[in-house]
Parts: structure tokens; sequence; C-alpha cells
């Protein structure tokens, strides 16, 4: 099979042609579609996260078929494989409905084998189906934008008034469900991104702005999708009291200290980490009722490099997706 491949983290992915990957047992052969890039597949590349499996196959939004192997879906089934690839399901977390935290947990595209790949294997415990309304490339980015967002907003609470800072892949996604949900949305951005600023109003956020000045008025939550860690102290800034600010991406720059009357009034500062089955089974229940809009820019396998490059350069607003097909 065609893959694009990590050897070492800060290196250029390579075009290699690898065996075809084998099930092994509760696991399922699938064949990739689509997958895409995401921001933490660019903190593994350039080595922000530790100990990699390597070589290594990047990407955890891939959707594609069953080929074989498994129970649960039959040859042609559409899949999703998402980023939580398996978990040992007997450790406290694990036990307690918080697989997410599990210290043994496995990757896709991290510790195990992902999307940027012709054929991919997954667990098929962790996989989801893909709903009918969502094409191949439309739904890759609710595999992590969509399901991490998703559980971001619901620990950010039920106010009305909700910031997110950086208006990006997962952003516009939840942008959509809180509006759905008849919330407030104020998108922070870049100070001049025009483009994502008109996106954010388009899907009928009530205001764009700078993320580094004051919010219009008081936010009852902030969800951080930007790796900035002065955002953090900056929304602290700008929620009321008792308000929560939500801190949504595996990696951030160090946050500056901050005078504790930030903190004081029972504001609350919290991280997101990974996500549950039961976090997918949620969020694609509320996708097939409403019409998520994914933006979207196509890239060919071979292209991952240059996706890559132009996800570190924000160089579009949006998901960018790779394609298999020649």
């Amino acid at each position: 099979m065609r893959a694009m491949v990590l050897d070492e983290p800060g290196k250029r992915l390579r075009r290699a042609d690898l065996a075809d990957p084998e099930p092994g047992p509760g696991e399922v052969l699938v064949e990739v579609s689509a997958c895409a890039v995401c921001r933490t597949d660019l903190h593994v590349v350039d080595g922000e996260l530790s100990h990699p499996k390597l070589p290594l196959v990047v990407g955890h939004q891939i959707v594609g078929r069953a080929v074989r192997g498994g129970e649960r879906f039959p040859p042609g089934a559409r899949i999703g494989i998402p980023w939580l690839g398996w978990t040992d399901g007997e450790c406290r977390y694990c036990r307690s409905g918080r697989e997410n935290l599990c210290d043994r947990a496995r990757f896709t595209g991290y510790t195990l084998d992902g999307g940027y790949a012709e054929l991919a294997v997954a667990h098929e415990r962790y996989c989801v189906p893909v709903p009918d309304a969502y094409s191949d490339e439309q739904a890759t980015p609710l595999l992590c934008a969509g399901l991490i967002g998703y559980r971001s907003l619901r620990l950010a609470g039920d106010g009305e008034r909700l910031g997110l800072y950086g208006f990006g892949a997962a952003a516009h996604i939840v942008c959509q469900v809180a509006v759905w949900q008849a919330r407030r949305v104020f998108a922070f951005t870049r100070a001049g991104d025009e483009a994502a600023q008109s996106l954010a109003l388009e899907l009928r956020a009530e205001w764009a702005g700078d993320s580094t000045g004051p919010a219009p008025e008081e936010l009852d939550a902030a969800i951080i999708f930007a790796s900035a860690g002065s955002l953090a102290v900056t929304a602290l800034r700008n929620v009321v009291k008792g308000g929560t600010v939500v801190c949504a991406g595996i990696h951030m720059s160090d946050i500056p200290s901050f005078p504790y009357d930030l903190l004081w009034g029972e504001r609350v500062i919290r991280s997101v980490a990974n996500l549950t089955r039961q976090d997918g089974t949620d969020f694609f229940e509320r996708a097939r009722g409403m019409r998520i809009v994914t933006q979207r820019k196509t890239f060919a396998l071979e292209q991952a490099n240059e996706a890559l490059g132009a996800l570190r350069n924000g160089e579009f607003v949006g998901t960018a997706v790779l394609r298999t097909e020649d």
C-alpha cells in the first residue's frame, strides 16, 4: 500500500510502499478513502509529543470502508477511525467511565499506525459508524475536530455566552453546534485574520475579532483551541465569576503566571484530554440531527507534507483533507 511515513520527528514524511497490514483479533482492516490533517499531527511530526511509534503512519481522522476482520462492521460498511485507538478496560479510569485518561491507552496516528495510507487497521470497538448525510471528506474533521470540540463544549457548561479562541478546524464545528443550542458565540482570532473572522460570522457567530483584546461583553465560558498558553490568561480576564476556561489542545505553550484575582470568584480553568467512545456516540447522534458544514482544503495523499506545512503556516481556514485516490 502507499503510505506517508514519519521516520524521525522534525523530518519530512517519506513516501513509502508498505506491506498491507493484517488485522488481529478484534481488529478490522479498513480501505482508507480520506483522512483529515489535525494540528495534533503537526505536534507529532514536529516532535512536540514525545515517544511516538517509529516509523509511524500519521493521521487519526479517518473515513473508509471495512474490508475484513472483526464482527461489528460487515465488508463495505463505512467506518470512522478516531484518535482513541485502544484502552485496557481494567484501570481505575476505564472502570469509572474515564477511558480517555487510561494510562495504557493507545492513539491512532501516534502510538498506532494511522490514516496517511491506503489501508489502516483499527480495533473495531473504537471505530464509529459515519452518518450517511456526510460524504467521506465532509465527515473526516468530525472525527477529532468535531469530537474534541464537542467534549470541550460539554465541559464548558451551559452558559449562553461562549468565546472560541482560535477559529480553525475544531472551532468552526463547535460554533455551529453552539448556535444550534441557541448559544451566543464570540470568535477570537489572530489580529487581522479576516478570513477566519468572516467564516465565523457566516456560521452565525455574533462577533469576531482580535484574540488579544477584550471581549465585547463578559463571557460565561471560553474554549481555547489555539496552542498559545497566554490565551488562557486572556480568557480568564473575559469570563464572569463562576465561568470556565477550557484548554482543548493536546499541546500548549506554557501558561504565564497571573494574579490570583483572575481565578478568584470561582472561575475554573481546565483541560480536555482525548475522548471517550461515549463522546463519539453522543456527538454523531447530534450530527445526524443537524447539518454541520465542514470547511476543507483537499490534498492528494502524496501531498501530506504540503498539507502539514499549509496548516502550520495558517494558509487556509478549516481542515486539510488527504484523499487516497490517484
